[in-house]
């Protein structure tokens, strides 16, 4: 069965680790309570890539002391995305965390990427 995934991509000063941490906790678990399937946040471990392709740090201008986090959240299909978004958007939790987070701000959120995806390849148990 293809799912339909968000995804985040956004530099996070590692300073700030402790502060984003609750948050994104706080954050899966309204979206997981509206029905998500997955809440997935990853901090960056291995990113030093001397290849040909783009490391994370360079795409999201990272700076020094920052860190890149990787985020996604699974849901059944587009339409099921859309419906739990729009009730963990009107969560008042959410303003609160909003609130908390650009106080002073955990993260740069002009160098965060977002997107919706369609699965086209799923393996995993």
């Amino acid at each position: 069965m293809a799912h339909y995934i968000d995804a985040f991509v956004l530099p996070v000063p590692k300073a700030n680790m402790p502060r984003y941490k609750r948050m994104a906790a706080a954050a899966g678990k309204i979206w997981m309570e509206y029905g998500a399937l997955q809440y997935w946040e990853c901090m960056g471990d291995d990113l030093d890539n001397t290849g040909p392709m783009m490391p994370f740090p360079k795409m999201t201008k990272c700076k020094p002391g920052e860190t890149v986090m990787f985020s996604w959240i699974v849901f059944k299909n587009r339409r099921h995305r859309d419906q739990v978004n729009k009730k963990v958007l009107a969560d008042p939790r959410m303003d609160a965390m909003y609130r908390e987070m650009m106080s002073p701000k955990i993260f740069d959120d002009k160098r965060m990427a977002y997107g919706g995806f369609k699965t086209i390849v799923e393996n995993g148990k």
